[in-house]
Protein backbone atom coordinates (compact mmCIF):
# COMPACT_ATOMS: atom_id res chain seq x y z
CA UNK A 1 0.00 0.00 0.00
CA UNK A 2 1.24 3.39 -0.70
CA UNK A 3 0.64 6.63 0.93
CA UNK A 4 1.70 9.94 -1.08
CA UNK A 5 2.75 13.24 0.94
CA UNK A 6 2.20 16.57 -0.75
CA UNK A 7 3.93 19.59 0.87
CA UNK A 8 3.71 23.22 -0.33
CA UNK A 9 6.68 24.24 2.45
CA UNK A 10 9.08 26.74 1.75
CA UNK A 11 11.60 26.77 3.99
CA UNK A 12 14.14 24.16 5.82
CA UNK A 13 12.55 23.16 8.45
CA UNK A 14 8.72 23.77 7.28
CA UNK A 15 6.27 22.91 10.32
CA UNK A 16 4.41 21.92 6.74
CA UNK A 17 6.65 19.36 5.88
CA UNK A 18 6.47 18.82 10.00
CA UNK A 19 2.60 18.13 10.21
CA UNK A 20 2.72 16.13 6.93
CA UNK A 21 5.69 13.56 8.51
CA UNK A 22 3.21 13.31 11.64
CA UNK A 23 0.03 13.11 10.03
CA UNK A 24 1.98 10.33 7.72
CA UNK A 25 3.43 8.49 11.53
CA UNK A 26 -0.17 7.65 12.44
CA UNK A 27 -1.62 6.63 9.15
CA UNK A 28 0.95 4.24 7.36
CA UNK A 29 1.49 2.27 10.18
CA UNK A 30 -2.69 1.67 10.40
CA UNK A 31 -4.10 1.17 6.87
CA UNK A 32 -1.48 -1.86 6.77
CA UNK A 33 -2.66 -3.30 10.13
CA UNK A 34 -2.74 -5.81 11.42
CA UNK A 35 -0.09 -6.57 9.52
CA UNK A 36 3.53 -5.02 10.67
CA UNK A 37 4.59 -3.42 7.95
CA UNK A 38 3.48 0.22 7.26
CA UNK A 39 2.54 1.72 3.90
CA UNK A 40 5.22 3.04 2.11
CA UNK A 41 5.79 6.32 2.44
CA UNK A 42 6.51 9.26 -0.21
CA UNK A 43 7.10 12.53 0.22
CA UNK A 44 6.88 15.57 -2.73
CA UNK A 45 8.06 18.83 -1.21
CA UNK A 46 6.75 21.25 -4.01
CA UNK A 47 9.50 23.67 -3.69
CA UNK A 48 11.97 21.81 -5.30
CA UNK A 49 9.17 21.58 -8.41
CA UNK A 50 8.32 25.19 -8.30
CA UNK A 51 9.82 25.71 -11.68
CA UNK A 52 8.61 22.74 -13.64
CA UNK A 53 4.83 23.77 -12.34
CA UNK A 54 5.29 27.08 -13.83
CA UNK A 55 6.71 25.75 -17.18
CA UNK A 56 4.10 22.97 -17.36
CA UNK A 57 1.54 25.71 -17.65
CA UNK A 58 3.33 27.65 -20.55
CA UNK A 59 4.78 24.45 -23.01
CA UNK A 60 1.98 22.49 -22.03
CA UNK A 61 3.38 19.61 -20.64
CA UNK A 62 5.13 18.40 -17.62
CA UNK A 63 8.72 17.63 -17.23
CA UNK A 64 10.45 14.75 -16.04
CA UNK A 65 10.51 15.37 -12.34
CA UNK A 66 7.28 16.74 -12.64
CA UNK A 67 5.83 13.94 -14.42
CA UNK A 68 7.43 11.58 -11.83
CA UNK A 69 5.75 13.47 -9.07
CA UNK A 70 2.07 13.05 -10.57
CA UNK A 71 2.86 9.70 -11.64
CA UNK A 72 3.21 8.84 -8.09
CA UNK A 73 0.10 10.92 -6.59
CA UNK A 74 -1.93 8.92 -9.34
CA UNK A 75 -0.47 5.44 -8.22
CA UNK A 76 -0.98 6.47 -4.41
CA UNK A 77 -3.83 4.74 -2.34
CA UNK A 78 -4.14 7.71 -0.25
CA UNK A 79 -2.83 11.13 0.12
CA UNK A 80 -2.03 13.81 2.67
CA UNK A 81 -1.62 17.00 1.50
CA UNK A 82 -0.38 20.10 3.59
CA UNK A 83 0.30 24.27 2.74
CA UNK A 84 0.85 26.95 4.79
CA UNK A 85 -2.23 29.10 4.72
CA UNK A 86 -1.43 32.59 2.69
CA UNK A 87 -3.12 35.70 4.51
CA UNK A 88 -4.92 38.37 2.33
CA UNK A 89 -3.02 41.33 4.11
CA UNK A 90 -4.36 43.96 1.21
CA UNK A 91 -7.83 43.42 3.31
CA UNK A 92 -7.43 42.49 7.25
CA UNK A 93 -5.71 39.58 7.45
CA UNK A 94 -9.27 37.49 8.36
CA UNK A 95 -8.86 36.27 4.56
CA UNK A 96 -6.70 33.27 4.21
CA UNK A 97 -6.06 30.59 1.16
CA UNK A 98 -4.23 28.30 -0.05
CA UNK A 99 -0.82 29.01 -1.25
CA UNK A 100 -0.31 29.73 -5.03
CA UNK A 101 2.31 26.55 -5.22
CA UNK A 102 0.01 24.52 -3.86
CA UNK A 103 -2.75 25.00 -5.86
CA UNK A 104 -0.66 25.14 -9.18
CA UNK A 105 0.27 22.01 -8.48
CA UNK A 106 -3.07 20.44 -8.42
CA UNK A 107 -4.08 22.34 -11.46
CA UNK A 108 -1.05 21.26 -13.14
CA UNK A 109 -2.13 17.59 -12.24
CA UNK A 110 -5.67 17.89 -13.34
CA UNK A 111 -4.75 19.50 -17.23
CA UNK A 112 -2.21 16.00 -17.31
CA UNK A 113 -4.38 13.89 -16.10
CA UNK A 114 -8.39 14.78 -14.68
CA UNK A 115 -9.10 11.91 -13.15
CA UNK A 116 -5.82 11.74 -11.27
CA UNK A 117 -7.21 12.03 -7.96
CA UNK A 118 -11.02 10.20 -8.53
CA UNK A 119 -12.05 8.19 -5.97
CA UNK A 120 -8.89 8.77 -4.17
CA UNK A 121 -9.09 9.13 -0.44
CA UNK A 122 -7.33 12.59 0.40
CA UNK A 123 -6.27 14.32 4.14
CA UNK A 124 -6.51 17.90 3.88
CA UNK A 125 -4.22 20.27 6.60
CA UNK A 126 -2.85 23.23 6.69
CA UNK A 127 -0.55 25.35 8.97
CA UNK A 128 -0.79 29.14 9.79
CA UNK A 129 0.76 32.13 12.47
CA UNK A 130 -2.60 32.47 13.83
CA UNK A 131 -5.87 30.47 14.59
CA UNK A 132 -8.13 32.96 13.22
CA UNK A 133 -7.57 31.27 10.18
CA UNK A 134 -8.44 27.77 11.33
CA UNK A 135 -11.96 27.25 9.23
CA UNK A 136 -9.86 27.86 5.83
CA UNK A 137 -9.89 24.18 5.52
CA UNK A 138 -13.68 24.40 5.52
CA UNK A 139 -15.27 27.84 4.92
CA UNK A 140 -14.40 30.86 2.89
CA UNK A 141 -15.26 33.79 5.63
CA UNK A 142 -17.58 36.28 4.55
CA UNK A 143 -16.28 38.84 2.46
CA UNK A 144 -16.26 42.31 3.36
CA UNK A 145 -15.43 43.52 -0.41
CA UNK A 146 -14.11 42.68 -3.75
CA UNK A 147 -10.74 42.00 -2.61
CA UNK A 148 -11.59 39.53 0.03
CA UNK A 149 -10.67 36.08 -1.31
CA UNK A 150 -10.23 32.77 0.87
CA UNK A 151 -10.61 29.98 -0.78
CA UNK A 152 -11.39 26.96 1.37
CA UNK A 153 -9.61 23.58 0.74
CA UNK A 154 -12.21 21.16 1.00
CA UNK A 155 -14.30 22.36 -2.07
CA UNK A 156 -10.88 22.56 -4.06
CA UNK A 157 -10.78 18.53 -3.93
CA UNK A 158 -14.15 17.49 -4.16
CA UNK A 159 -14.21 19.60 -7.03
CA UNK A 160 -10.89 16.96 -8.18
CA UNK A 161 -13.25 14.46 -7.10
CA UNK A 162 -11.44 12.88 -4.44
CA UNK A 163 -12.57 11.02 -1.33
CA UNK A 164 -11.92 13.89 1.63
CA UNK A 165 -11.16 12.91 4.93
CA UNK A 166 -13.90 14.26 7.75
CA UNK A 167 -10.99 15.98 9.52
CA UNK A 168 -8.74 18.42 8.63
CA UNK A 169 -6.11 19.47 10.91
CA UNK A 170 -4.77 23.03 10.68
CA UNK A 171 -2.07 24.05 13.12
CA UNK A 172 -1.28 27.33 14.08
CA UNK A 173 2.03 28.43 15.43
CA UNK A 174 0.61 28.35 19.44
CA UNK A 175 -0.91 25.06 18.71
CA UNK A 176 2.86 22.72 18.48
CA UNK A 177 3.50 21.52 21.60
CA UNK A 178 0.14 22.53 22.80
CA UNK A 179 -3.00 20.07 23.97
CA UNK A 180 -5.13 19.41 21.43
CA UNK A 181 -2.85 18.91 18.12
CA UNK A 182 -2.14 15.47 18.62
CA UNK A 183 -5.76 14.23 19.20
CA UNK A 184 -7.00 16.02 15.70
CA UNK A 185 -3.16 14.27 14.21
CA UNK A 186 -4.60 11.14 15.64
CA UNK A 187 -8.16 11.47 14.42
CA UNK A 188 -7.55 12.04 10.82
CA UNK A 189 -4.53 10.12 10.31
CA UNK A 190 -6.95 6.96 11.44
CA UNK A 191 -9.49 7.84 9.29
CA UNK A 192 -7.36 8.18 6.22
CA UNK A 193 -6.08 4.84 6.85
CA UNK A 194 -9.06 3.59 7.38
CA UNK A 195 -10.53 5.03 3.45
CA UNK A 196 -7.48 3.32 2.42
CA UNK A 197 -7.76 0.01 3.50
CA UNK A 198 -11.66 -0.47 2.30
CA UNK A 199 -10.50 1.15 -0.89
CA UNK A 200 -7.89 -0.46 -1.45
CA UNK A 201 -9.90 -3.94 -1.14
CA UNK A 202 -11.44 -6.04 -3.45
CA UNK A 203 -14.32 -3.55 -3.52
CA UNK A 204 -12.27 -0.89 -5.08
CA UNK A 205 -13.82 1.47 -7.21
CA UNK A 206 -11.99 1.93 -10.73
CA UNK A 207 -12.40 4.44 -12.49
CA UNK A 208 -14.27 3.86 -15.88
CA UNK A 209 -12.94 3.84 -19.08
CA UNK A 210 -12.64 7.64 -20.88
CA UNK A 211 -15.27 7.35 -23.49
CA UNK A 212 -14.14 8.67 -26.79
CA UNK A 213 -17.32 10.75 -27.92
CA UNK A 214 -16.09 10.57 -31.79
CA UNK A 215 -17.45 6.99 -31.50
CA UNK A 216 -21.01 8.08 -30.85
CA UNK A 217 -21.19 11.16 -33.54
CA UNK A 218 -24.75 10.70 -35.31
CA UNK A 219 -25.04 11.29 -38.94
CA UNK A 220 -25.73 14.31 -39.73
CA UNK A 221 -28.67 13.04 -42.76
CA UNK A 222 -30.38 11.22 -39.17
CA UNK A 223 -30.54 14.64 -37.47
CA UNK A 224 -32.09 16.72 -40.20
CA UNK A 225 -34.64 13.52 -41.11
CA UNK A 226 -35.48 13.78 -36.97
CA UNK A 227 -36.13 17.98 -37.66
CA UNK A 228 -37.82 17.13 -40.91
CA UNK A 229 -41.96 18.37 -40.55
CA UNK A 230 -44.49 15.72 -41.54
CA UNK A 231 -46.85 16.38 -44.32
CA UNK A 232 -50.62 17.14 -43.98
CA UNK A 233 -52.60 14.23 -43.15
CA UNK A 234 -54.64 12.61 -45.97
CA UNK A 235 -58.51 13.42 -46.07
CA UNK A 236 -60.65 10.48 -44.26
Amino acid sequence: MKLVVVSAGLSVPSSTRLLGDRLAAVAAPAATAPEPAPADVTVIELRDLAVEIAHTFTNGFPAPALADAFAEVAAADGLIVVTPVVPEARVDGASASYSGLFKSFFDALSVTDEDALTGKPVLIAATGGTGRHSLVLDHAPPRSNELARGDPHRPLFAYLKAVVVPTGVYAASEDWGAEGLDARIGRAGTELAALMAGLSGPATVRRPPRRDTFEEVTPFEQRLAALSVPGPSPAP
